[in-house]
């Protein structure tokens, strides 16, 4: 077997995060039965745990965690052992089978087509059916997913799911071969990644007692807390009309109380020790420019209201209302304004970095050629065992399942120009996921370039709101790229990957739409039962709509969303992003903290405030007591306890929100 070829990089960091985990010299299969009782495991316990916390928290269920230890256990008392690639492939069945599923689309749109910003914008009774039913049907009005007006959206939603799945698997291959294989990029987060997974795998065998101990007292807290949190709303609202919440969920309002003093400013914090801990393992700088984005807003906010230009704000809004209006005036310009300067930065980077990567490839070649060695073998050469097949068919494939994605949504909305269709999925999404992945592969970072697809929408000339609502394939896979590189790190065949996801999506449609079906027939969503859904699911309606009004026909009106775009704002923002990346690079600091700086600034700081209280208290005092380095062994550890123990208690809750709602709903 040929030894793993070295991958070449100037850079010291990125040369110490590549060199995290060695190259494997061997690849073995992962996929067993135990996967497939993983699978089974998860969908039916964990997934119901995550619909609930999704739904009252905004949050959900560390499944991977809870099905490691408990198969580990199984297979330790049955005398037997899983391998490493066993483990690894449990945990992202785990991953996959504890979320949502598909059909929380489906329970997001029958709330969207009867929600107040959509009646208020006069759009009720048109949205598609195949979007959803309509807001007088029985299938809404008696919350019923099997009536026959949800069969159009639930086998069109089962058709983009596995065209999805297929495409982002083909391409996401094609261009790991090539940034990976072929270009030896380095990929640092991935090894982070790969050497996360392994870690997991060896806490399940009970190898280090440390981290059994760590784990034990995050899940101790993880319990403590849960039970306040989330416990008592849970087991209240089984039997009462009103859940009891001993803390404010999803987050303590302090709008009103500040308005005198901070006129136009969302002011509340988020109570969840979680968030606390969290801001102790991200990256330090990112953090503090995260709080520099929420010192910005709150110091901006009164500034600009008092200046005339939030307008829209008036005495008495809460949080969702003060967000949205404050978007309108001036921050969703602004955030435009930063997205753009952040893509520019990227493709800057790129374009840099692939010149450098090209003169390095020649110079290598020239040596190589002047030294009359020849290099035998094709440059699509893989390692054996590893699981590859043919780059050129995977992309045959994508371009199969991409056209049958243009016909079908040509078919949804025949007058959107055909043009736009076959542009993003033939030569848009293919370029920005390259770019996409080796960034990745150079510095773990990502771009997006916004408004790409509303600005075509609108340029179209297109009138009516179905355009928005149809699979435009504007699509980015840069991140399966990066998880080809770690599961090859870990050792694992590409196929135990492929089978898993080929076991995973079926059941997980299947049981997705048992679970969605159960819940939201028993009562509504969102409802006083369901807190987070309640307030951010209003939120998400009107900034869904705002998007809707640009194609609106408005009589010679302007409409809305023209209203909230700002020119000299956008500019603004855009040269701000540039000069603070050029300054913070020209003085050698860390860039990191734009990243942060971006994801703060202008929105609500309510989920941010614990985190960066919990990164200054893990950087000053917990560093300094355990040492940077022991310190971030502890605190992944000790998270992923916290989340079992919260994981532990949403599971009871909802086993008793489950049975008394079947209780409830039969005739006797």
């Amino acid at each position: 077997m040929a030894e793993p070829k070295n991958r070449a990089s100037s850079d010291q960091e990125l040369e110490m995060y590549r060199s995290l985990l060695e190259e494997p010299k061997e690849f073995r299969n992962g996929f067993t039965w135990v996967t497939v009782a993983g699978a089974l495991f998860c969908g039916l316990l964990m997934m119901p745990g995550t619909i609930y916390l999704s739904l009252i928290t905004g949050g959900g269920v560390a499944a991977s965690w809870v099905t490691l230890i408990i198969f580990s256990e199984i297979t330790r008392r049955a005398m037997k052992t899983m391998s490493a690639q066993e483990l690894v492939v449990l945990l992202s069945v785990a991953g996959a089978m504890s979320v949502g599923g598909p059909i929380a689309d489906l329970i997001w749109r029958q709330y969207l087509v009867t929600s107040d910003p959509v009646r208020d914008m006069g759009l009720m009774g048109q949205f598609p059916s195949w979007f959803a039913p309509a807001p007088t049907s029985p299938a809404i009005t008696d919350r019923n997913l099997l009536h026959a007006d949800w069969m159009m959206p639930i086998l069109l939603l089962l058709f983009l799911s596995v065209v999805g799945t297929i495409r982002s698997y083909t391409l996401g291959y094609f261009f790991f071969r090539l940034t990976s294989d072929i270009e030896k990029l380095p990929f640092p987060f991935a090894g982070i990644q790969a050497q996360g997974s392994m870690a997991l795998s060896e806490a399940g065998e009970k190898k280090a007692t440390w981290k059994w101990k760590v784990f034990s007292l995050g899940g101790i807290l993880g319990i403590g807390f849960a039970i306040i949190q989330i416990g008592v709303p849970l087991f209240t609202g089984a039997f009462l009309a009103k859940p009891v919440q001993l803390i404010p969920i999803p987050w303590y309002d302090m709008t009103n109380l500040m308005e005198k003093a901070l006129p136009a400013t969302p002011i509340g914090v988020t109570l969840d020790l979680g968030l606390f801990l969290v801001g102790m393992i991200i990256p330090f700088w990112a953090v503090i420019g995260t709080a520099a984005g929420i010192v910005v807003t709150l110091l901006m906010n009164p500034i600009l209201y008092r200046l005339g230009i939030l307008t829209r704000w008036q005495p008495g809004m809460d949080t969702v209302a003060t967000t949205f209006n404050n978007s309108l005036d001036f921050w969703m310009s602004f955030g435009l304004g930063i997205a753009f300067g952040i893509a520019v930065i990227s493709l800057y980077q790129t374009a840099r970095d692939l010149i450098k990567n090209v003169r390095r490839v020649r110079a290598e070649r020239r040596a190589l050629m002047a030294q009359g060695e020849i290099v035998h073998g094709s440059i699509w050469e893989t390692p054996p065992g590893r699981g590859d097949f043919s780059p050129w068919l995977a992309v045959g494939i994508y371009v199969v399942t991409s056209i049958l994605v243009i016909v079908v949504s040509h078919m949804l909305v025949p007058k959107f120009p055909v043009f736009f269709l076959i542009f993003f999925t033939l030569l848009y999404t293919p370029l920005i996921t390259y770019i996409d992945a080796r960034l990745a592969g150079i510095n773990g970072q990502g771009m997006s370039i916004p408004m790409i697809k509303e600005a075509s929408i609108i340029l179209s000339g297109y009138k009516g709101i179905a355009i928005w609502l149809a699979p435009i394939p504007v699509d980015q896979y840069a991140g399966t790229a990066a998880g080809f590189r770690a599961q090859e790190l870990t050792g694992t065949n590409f196929f135990s990957y492929a089978k898993a996801t080929a076991l995973t999506l079926p059941l997980g449609f299947v049981l997705s739409f048992v679970f969605w079906a159960f819940i939201w027939h028993s009562s509504a969503i969102p409802s006083e039962l369901y807190p987070y859904a309640q307030k951010m699911w209003e939120l998400n309606a009107k900034n869904t709509v705002l998007l809707y009004s640009a194609t609106l026909p408005t009589d010679g009106a302007t409409p809305l969303f023209f209203q909230a775009l700002h020119p000299a704002i956008i500019a603004g923002a855009f040269s701000f992003c540039v000069a603070a990346f050029g300054i913070l690079s020209a003085f050698g600091l860390p860039v990191m903290a734009v990243y942060g700086f971006v994801q703060s600034v202008g929105g609500m700081p309510h989920a941010y405030i614990l985190i960066v209280l919990g990164a200054l208290v893990g950087k000053f005092y917990l560093h300094r007591k355990f040492g940077s380095t022991r310190f971030l062994q502890l605190m992944p550890v000790l998270l992923a306890g916290y989340g079992t123990g919260v994981g532990l208690v949403a599971l009871l809750g909802v086993a008793v929100n489950l049975i008394v709602s079947s209780v409830s709903s039969t005739p006797f």
